[in-house]
């Protein structure tokens, strides 16, 4: 018997989104800018919120985010930026599958987490850091991207964190931590502010939701899950 797919229950997860919601309107109304950088913005607290708290909702507020962030990239020229969420919306797609499938089978209501390891963890760090410079120099040399190697180590480490999220990996937290600081400097070298404050909001979110997927993990380790 299938369980029904529920949002989080636990009010510190509404209260931290409704805090993220608040400062991205507040940072739009103090420093307007275009308004799908508010719309963009939003769309991502809501995601990366309902993330933390395991929930298969993230895929859906997701869409929204990709869709109006890749406008924001057309007009900045991150075409890095762009190419990505043509994975990102494959990603979402399998996601709403493989978290569904996940769920399901532990009979919870949220995510069951799990951990890559130490070994596997550090090969993937290698690979992706060299992926990041070869992807910034053909940038760099074949396009007229305004900030090819920014670009370049935002988007590739990006992709491998997404596919560690996706799996219910906890790491991905870690990836995402370095990734946003990155993206907080390209969108303030932009002057895009909204954007910006949205990054400092996911920066802050990737700590909570470390926390929540390693209670989430050690949680079910011991009921044998």
């Amino acid at each position: 018997m299938e369980r029904k797919l529920s949002l989080p229950s636990d009010p510190f997860v509404w209260g931290f989104l409704v805090t993220g919601l608040a400062v991205q309107v507040g940072t739009y109304l103090w420093m307007p800018e275009n308004p799908w950088s508010l719309v963009s913005g939003m769309f991502g607290i809501c995601s990366v919120v309902l993330c933390s708290g395991g929930s298969i909702w993230t895929f859906f507020f997701g869409f929204g985010q990709i869709l109006t962030y890749s406008y924001l990239c057309y007009l900045e020229h991150f075409y890095a930026g762009i190419a990505m969420n043509v994975f990102y919306i494959l990603s979402q797609i399998y996601g709403i599958w493989c978290w569904h499938h996940r769920i399901q089978n532990s009979g919870e209501k949220t995510l069951v987490t799990r951990s890559i390891g130490g070994m596997r963890m550090l090969l993937l760090a290698t690979v992706t850091l060299a992926a990041s410079w070869l992807t910034g120099w053909m940038l760099a040399h074949y396009t007229n991207d305004t900030q090819p190697y920014l670009d370049a180590f935002t988007t590739v480490p990006a992709i491998a964190a997404q596919i560690l999220m996706v799996m219910a990996y906890r790491e991905h937290w870690f990836i995402w931590f370095a990734i946003d600081l990155l993206y907080l400097l390209l969108w303030a070298r932009a002057e895009n502010y909204c954007m910006v404050m949205q990054y400092a909001f996911w920066i802050v979110n990737c700590v909570y939701g470390f926390i929540r997927w390693t209670q989430s993990l050690h949680c079910h380790s011991r009921l044998g899950h």
